[in-house]
């Protein structure tokens, strides 16, 4: 059964509004995954794949790296998880003929729902110099440009190699393998832009960049903080381990400038309890303003300091270091200055403190909207600060518990996509694979966007992803790739990046999790990485989408191949033929993959160790669990001005727009809004259903624009805003980062609203 795409570009700034719901998943959830899925796949091809999803003998979700668990339901997937399989799956496909039909410069003007609804792209294109058409090329005319390419540079470093979150970890081995070999450290990825906040503040006070908590942890947990997270959307099978947790006794805070449905009624579809009536999550809400959240947990520890036992000494005494510093900091936060910061009730801080006070094992959970900040770093720390006070880092049902996006992104760091790798990761790769490997820092996203701007890269390569579509200052990222010698980009479907390319680009068509992967020593597969350290296989059951498709493992072993020649001595041909060759030798060079091949065999896979959790054993530079005690920060709003947060709607993941329908929000068919609170919209005297510009406002006197936006009068915080991205990546300037991490600081941007003229 064919399916086709939408033929023409849907209108996406004349949405429809209603009121927002306050219960997610349920019978509409079930509902609306079956329709996608059909759409794309049609009804066997669906049950075939859905059935397969997250299972032990099947493959792993592309969407979000929230972890199984040991038990499995049959259906192991949420809606937003359908959602990607059934784009991945889908039988729409992209062909030349296509290519010839659009021109680049119409695909510039597509949105990037469109672009995405036109299937999986079959063949190897190339744009020539000075052409406006893709045109069919075969992969080893494609390596010879590439490779030309590279080898023409006056310096590896004038190399960017990106990657993707959905990459598996031997893909990534190898791309870093590869850079590394050519002479560069220059691997960005897609944590530089979500969670690199976490990894430098966890790095620094527990010495693992990573969480601590298992799925068992969050089970077992009396008290969960969930902050600047939407689960029920970004990641609904949370929900699930949410509503465990209270059958459990847990209680659970949530922190959030917006009332999110799945955080207040979880209507589980898997079981006739949760379709009837559901279980509310929330026991207290509190709604911050955008970026009060270090305030807030700095108050939270002052308050524990001050309560009688509050603080687990022994813990303390034992395990840390810093404490007096930060106890003084704490006891001198000021609780005018916390209520300004985060708009909250100061019987609600109480409130919250008490619970945390009551609590033995506590878990705080947090994704972007703590770390794309300018102070997410710090913010961050002070999560730490809080459950080092309690002794709730290295014992069971407590701990730090970051809840990252693509479903291995924090795979791929694992296997050394990191622009500052460790010196112990570098001599394991010189020590396996006999090269020296550049020992100076690479470039991370932002750094290469400025690279590209100013001259200085020139050839990029994308492992997956949406660079320009989920990268910030859309005008100034958009130039710098067309100032690109050479643009490449390894990808499934269409997106915004294929059609903003330097002077010569290259689409090469590879393999999803779905697809059956064939090498010449059989039915190969590949292992990720989820938020909580469990490695495990990923088997794809379809028939690839075109024979012309190669893998991402064997992408990066030709193009090494053609741009290394016979000179380099790692086997890149043995690579390709078999993904257990791989894993070998990353047993030998990554820490805690030892014996790789026989441990992800098993059924579930292996736990990766985590010194903080299983030892209580702290790798900073003191040796110990460090306390911190930076200044508090958060944004002042200007007079006339609202911070606004950028934000996924529910038919979208990332920069991937499966639909135009926010129905949690009571949004429908559009995603041209800004969500105002009413009593903001009608000081600035925008009513309901006007129009608007953002116009974003920042300190180097650029004015960047977002025109035609509807205002929905929605319950937010007072003097903030929010809006979706990638429409709204413009307003973000670049050089607004976090300190240290230098993650953008899409979390906190002043906007002032003009009224649209034609409204």
């Amino acid at each position: 059964m064919a399916t086709k795409p939408p033929e023409g570009d849907p209108v996406q700034d004349a949405p429809r509004v209603d009121a927002p719901r306050h219960s997610a998943a349920g019978l509409p959830a079930i509902g609306h995954t079956l329709r996608i899925a059909q759409q794309q796949m049609g009804v066997a091809r669906t049950a075939r794949t859905l059935l397969k999803v997250n299972q032990k003998d099947g493959f792993d979700c592309p969407g979000c790296a929230w972890p199984e668990g040991e038990r499995r339901h049959v259906a192991e997937f949420c809606e937003n998880g359908a959602k990607a399989v059934a784009e991945e799956a889908t039988l729409r496909r992209v062909t030349p003929d296509f290519f010839a039909a659009h021109p680049v410069s119409d695909l510039a003007t597509r949105s990037g729902y469109w672009l995405g609804q036109q299937g999986r792209i079959t063949r190897p294109v190339y744009l020539a110099e000075g052409a406006d058409h893709y045109e069919p090329v075969s992969w080893e005319r494609a390596f010879e440009i590439l490779a030309g390419e590279l080898r023409a540079l006056d310096s590896p470093d004038e190399a960017v190699f990106y990657t993707s979150g959905r990459t598996g970890n031997e893909a990534a081995f190898l791309l870093q393998l590869f850079a590394r070999e050519f002479g560069t450290n220059n691997l960005p990825d897609c944590s530089n832009m979500c969670h690199e906040s976490s990894g430098s503040a966890l790095t620094e006070t527990l010495g693992v960049g990573k969480g601590s908590v298992s799925l068992e942890d969050l089970h077992r947990a009396d008290l969960i903080i969930v902050a600047g997270q939407n689960p029920g959307t970004n990641h609904p099978r949370m929900l699930s381990a949410l509503e465990e947790a209270k059958r459990s006794g847990a209680k659970i805070i949530s922190v959030n400038p917006l009332p999110e449905a799945g955080l207040e009624r979880f209507r589980n579809p898997q079981t006739a309890r949760g379709l009837i009536k559901g279980v509310p999550l929330t026991d207290l809400f509190l709604q911050i303003r955008i970026g009060g959240d270090q305030a807030l947990f700095r108050l939270l520890g002052k308050l524990v300091l001050e309560a009688p036992g509050g603080v687990d000494e022994a813990f303390v005494r034992e395990y840390t270091h810093g404490y007096e510093e930060f106890a003084a900091a704490a006891r001198a936060a000021d609780w005018d200055e916390t209520l300004a910061a985060t708009g909250l009730d100061r019987r609600d801080i109480e409130r919250a403190a008490r619970m945390v006070l009551a609590s033995k094992r506590t878990v705080v959970c947090w994704a972007m909207g703590l770390t794309q900040h300018k102070h997410a770093v710090a913010t961050i720390r002070e999560v730490v600060n809080l459950l080092l006070l309690r002794g709730c880092v290295g014992r069971p049902g407590a701990g730090v518990c970051p809840v990252r996006g693509h479903s291995n992104v924090q795979g791929d760091r694992t296997m050394g996509i990191f622009e500052r790798p460790s010196e112990s990761f570098l001599d394991a790769l010189e020590k396996e694979f006999g090269f020296a490997p550049p020992r100076h820092h690479g470039l991370d996203t932002v750094r290469a966007i400025r690279a590209l701007r100013d001259g200085e890269a020139k050839v990029f390569f994308a492992m997956g992803g949406n660079f320009v579509g989920a990268s910030p200052d859309t005008e100034v990222t958009e130039a710098a790739m067309r100032r690109a010698r050479l643009t490449v980009h390894v990808s499934t479907k269409l997106n915004r990046s294929h059609a903003v390319t330097g002077t010569r680009a290259l689409i090469l068509p590879t393999l999803g999790r779905s697809d059956r992967d064939e090498q010449r020593s059989g039915r190969q597969f590949v292992t990720v990485e989820d938020s909580m350290g469990m490695v495990h296989a990923s088997r794809g059951n379809l028939p690839p989408a075109s024979e012309h498709l190669l893998s991402e493992p064997a992408i990066v072993a030709r193009l090494a191949r053609a741009v290394l020649g016979p000179a380099s001595r790692t086997p890149w041909e043995e690579f390709e033929r078999d993904y257990a060759a791989i894993r070998d030798r990353i047993s030998r060079v990554v820490p805690g993959f030892e014996d790789f091949n026989a441990r992800v065999a098993r059924p579930g896979g292996f736990t990766l160790p985590h010194a903080p959790r299983d030892e209580r054993r702290f790798p900073t530079a003191t040796g110990r669990a460090n306390f911190t005690a930076a200044p508090v920060e958060y944004p002042e709003i200007p007079e006339g001005r609202l911070l606004l947060q950028t934000l996924r709607s529910h038919d979208q993941y990332n920069t991937t727009i499966y639909g135009l329908d926010d129905r949690y929000r009571g949004v429908r068919g559009g995603r041209r809004v800004v969500l105002v609170n009413p009593e903001d919209a009608a000081g600035l005297g925008l009513a309901d259903g006007a129009y608007a510009d953002l116009v974003g406002e920042w300190t180097d006197g650029v004015e960047r624009r977002a025109p035609g936006f509807r205002v929905v009068h929605y319950p937010t915080a007072r003097g903030c805003a929010a809006a979706y991205y990638p429409e709204t990546n413009v307003l973000v300037p670049l050089d607004a980062t976090a300190d240290t991490s230098n993650t953008p600081a899409s979390k906190s941007v002043i906007v002032r609203l003009e009224q649209s003229p034609t409204d």
